[in-house]
């Protein structure tokens, strides 16, 4: 296993996606915005009472848009790995699914087509719990095709 390296940054940066997450921080937000509504009418309702929780929630929601874009990162990419390794490790699997998330949009929507064309060739066979590598999809569909047809 890796030793882990480790940054003030991602130590933060975890702390606080966990303590945001939290219902805690959820019954904090609560709590902040009804003690604005009770302080209302004591500043008469004034632009500087609206601009304090104006400037609070964008500022929020401004360094939270990072926070949750870096945790999103994070997540994403241990999944890859994740999913790469099932791929790498599995004998009926195609390698040229490893790190597909590389991929050009045009290159995506070519595979995507694929699997439209495997998921056809699925139906014609009558067995949708048959598999099929990217790679050999065509050639397996052929054989089974005439398998059957010599056995009826």
């Amino acid at each position: 296993m890796m030793k882990k390296k480790r940054n003030f940054f991602e130590d933060f940066s975890n702390w606080a996606t966990a303590a945001t997450g939290s219902s805690a921080a959820f019954l904090i937000a609560i709590g902040v915005i009804v003690i604005w509504l009770i302080t209302g009418p004591v500043f008469n309702y004034s632009d500087t009472w609206q601009l304090i929780i104006n400037t609070g929630t964008t500022i929020v929601t401004f360094l939270m848009v990072f926070l949750i874009q870096k945790a999103q990162n994070k997540d994403s990419k241990a999944i890859h790995l994740k999913l790469n390794e099932l791929l790498a490790s599995h004998e009926g699997t195609s390698n040229c699914m490893v790190n597909i998330e590389d991929l050009t949009e045009e290159e995506l929507d070519h595979l995507y087509k694929f699997y439209i064309r495997l998921s056809e060739l699925a139906q014609k066979e009558n067995d949708l719990t048959q598999t099929h590598s990217i790679d050999a999809a065509e050639e397996n569909n052929q054989q089974k095709t005439q398998k059957w047809k010599k056995n009826n």
